[in-house]
């Protein structure tokens, strides 16, 4: 059959995403690995330079995305299929463009970890992500802010004169479109894919990119890349070279082997070809190889302990195959960001396909007799000379203009295209894409004024990138300029000015919960604990005076100032405040697992401990814990001199 691309849908079941967090992500992130110079002297200095370059301090102008629950109902989900005669690849363009499943049709195999159900849980830079399947990661050290959102996508003509699907966005942390082509080869039993990250700025920007690959995790699954060491590191802990294959005794390139959850970055040698393969014990697997432009390779398993075992059951279904994840990236670890100049691009070619070897070979003692037998197969199969003649041949087609739209992304690369006039052939950010969000922004760029909202809502999302903050300032001063301004502001590291513009738009301003809420953030940061509780209780009473009705916005917008400001009060010793706020929040909300916590909180504070244990005893679930979270057990701990029950463990790392 001739390769086609098309339309279906995807039946699963599924959580909503949720509306997004109407308050700005204000708060400094952690940063990802701390390096000092004892650590430094330890590493290469390329990738010592790289760690230490343009790590990212903040996530605007992106928003959180915690707003959904563990309630999942049969879901229709749109999805695009790319399939030639051998394999069928479902593609989900709502969500990042992930890779939902890899079906090879003559052995009727799955070559994916493909999840039965699309459960959100915070693992994304910005909150919402899911397991399964190949995901594309752009932007920073973490899972892409768009793993939960859509992009556009269009069929294209490919290489060889079939159809390719194009994916394409504008990236917002680093201010960055990118493209993601998908096409099968007449006749090709791998997957190709073709990547270009542009920079169209004058300015040198940071690039994070790495193409995440989940594969179900069984006893005898072993992974193999074209290295003798890795660079290995356990969730929160340091960096440090590693053989391979066995490390303290334990084979690690068996990932139910480790007990705890761990990172492997395979120290691949320059000039040899990039790799990494995940093979049953019979000899059947899943194997991705590239150009070398995408050098790192890297094993992520969640391990055999009990902590990793409850977030593969929290992310799927009980009594399903857990997955380990096999990834390729520019960089050799996910530490690093690479530079690319103004008017550059980065662009690389991968494959995906399946890999049959010899078993004895590949589970054998000898690491290095098992690395060859790999390689020889993907040589038999996919020739290295045919993977950079296939880049070679794409990238010409990388500027061609789709001919049939598949799939919407957000308006916020045409806004950005409007602004500047850029050029991009091949990735159209089209004025029609333009929506509510980005009109504000719109008529700030053709009038020079930001305009007042028709109707009383929360504001919506700031824009922080230096074009728009000189827009701000030079805009009429009214109080929602100077709202946006502060926060343009803060985001570029000028705190006392952002302060100075929330406290001159707090004048005047009808609405005065957002800015004091902003204002609340700078005391929190600045160290000055009480006077932020006193703020974020201010901002939440103005707050429930304004909110118009129960619908989706102000609700977010409640729910997420209510748990700021009951924490803030808890933390400054204000119990009975906290008391207040927690009574002023609607039932619903207070039945949200992440709200049972908060109470469980509120109760020891006020003195009820077997009331705070009764909540833990009644169950519940923080649909929005975040990875490795330890809240619950230091909790526990606090209400129970008992072994933590297992359905709190989260725990990534051994326990104290």
């Amino acid at each position: 059959m001739a390769t086609s691309v098309r339309r279906t849908v995807l039946n699963l079941p599924a959580a909503p995403v949720g509306p997004a967090n109407p308050l700005p992500a204000l708060r400094p992130l952690p940063t990802s690995y701390s390096l000092d110079e004892r650590a430094a002297a330890g590493l290469p200095r390329d990738m010592a330079r790289q760690i230490g370059y343009e790590p990212l301090r903040s996530l605007l102008p992106v928003r959180m995305l915690d707003g959904y629950d563990r309630e999942r109902t049969p879901t229709e989900l749109d999805a695009l299929v790319i399939e030639n005669d051998q394999l069928r690849a479902t593609v989900l363009p709502g969500f990042g463009g992930r890779v939902h499943s890899l079906h090879h049709k003559a052995t009727g195999r799955e070559l994916l970890y493909r999840n039965p159900v699309f459960q959100p849980a915070h693992f994304a830079l910005n909150g919402a992500w899911f397991s399964g399947g190949i995901e594309w990661n752009i932007g920073a050290t973490g899972h892409s802010p768009l793993s939960c959102a859509p992009l556009h996508a269009a069929v294209v003509p490919a290489p060889d004169g079939g159809e390719m699907l194009r994916l394409w966005e504008w990236e917002r942390l680093r201010d960055l479109p990118f493209q993601i082509d998908l096409w099968l080869p007449e006749d090709s039993a791998f997957l190709h894919v073709g990547v270009r990250i542009r920079n169209p700025h004058e300015r040198t920007v940071p690039v994070y990119w790495w193409s995440n690959t989940a594969v179900e995790e069984h006893p005898d699954i072993r992974v193999l890349a074209p290295a003798d060491r890795a660079w290995h590191r356990e969730h929160s802990g340091p960096l440090r070279s590693v053989p391979v294959p066995e490390h303290e005794g334990v084979d690690r390139t068996y990932p139910s082997r480790s007990e705890h959850s761990a990172d492997h970055f395979y120290d691949v040698a320059t000039g040899d070809r990039t790799w990494i393969a995940a093979v049953g014990g019979e000899g059947h697997g899943l194997i991705q190889t590239s150009t070398d432009t995408l050098r790192g390779r890297k094993l992520f398993h969640w391990g055999s302990g009990r902590g990793g075992a409850r977030w593969q059951r929290w992310l799927t279904e009980p009594d399903t195959p857990g997955y380990a994840e096999i990834q390729a990236g520019l960089a050799r670890t996910q530490l690093e960001h690479v530079r690319l100049e103004g008017g550059e691009e980065f662009s690389w070619l991968e494959a995906y396909g399946p890999l049959s070897a010899d078993a004895q070979v590949t589970h054998g003692e000898d690491w290095a007799a098992a690395r060859a037998e790999v390689e020889s197969r993907l040589t038999d199969a996919l020739p290295r000379e045919a993977v950079d003649a296939a880049y070679r041949a794409w990238l010409p087609h990388a500027d061609t203009e789709p001919f049939r739209s598949l799939a919407a992304g957000s308006g916020w690369g045409a806004l950005e295209v409007l602004r500047a006039g850029f050029a991009l052939p091949g990735t159209p950010f089209d004025a029609t894409t333009l929506g509510e969000e980005q009109a504000p922004w719109q008529e700030l760029l053709t009038t020079g004024v930001f305009p007042e909202p028709r109707r009383v809502l929360p504001p919506g999302s700031s824009l922080v990138a230096p074009h728009w903050r000189d827009m701000l300032e030079t805009a009429p001063a009214d109080p929602l300029t100077e709202y946006h301004l502060g926060v343009a502001q803060w985001h570029a590291g000028d705190l006392a000015q952002a302060v100075r513009s929330w406290e001159r738009g707090l004048e005047l301003a009808p609405s005065r919960w957002p800015l004091l809420r902003c204002l609340a953030v700078a005391d929190q940061v600045g160290g000055h604990p009480k006077r932020a509780a006193e703020r974020f209780a201010e901002a939440f009473d103005d707050l429930c005076q304004e909110r118009r009705d129960n619908g989706e916005t102000w609700t977010a917008a409640t729910a997420a100032l209510g748990r700021e400001a009951i924490e803030a009060l808890l933390a400054a010793g204000c119990t009975e405040e906290a008391r207040l706020v927690w009574a002023r929040l609607r039932p619903a909300v207070q039945q949200r697992g992440r709200f049972r916590l908060v109470h469980a909180r509120l109760l020891l504070a006020e003195g009820y401990r077997d009331e705070a244990r009764a909540i833990f005893e009644g169950g519940f679930e923080v649909a929005d814990l975040d990875e490795g979270s330890e809240l619950l057990a230091q909790l526990w701990s606090e209400l129970s001199d008992e072994p933590l029950p297992e359905e709190y463990d989260f725990r990534m790392r051994p326990a104290d």
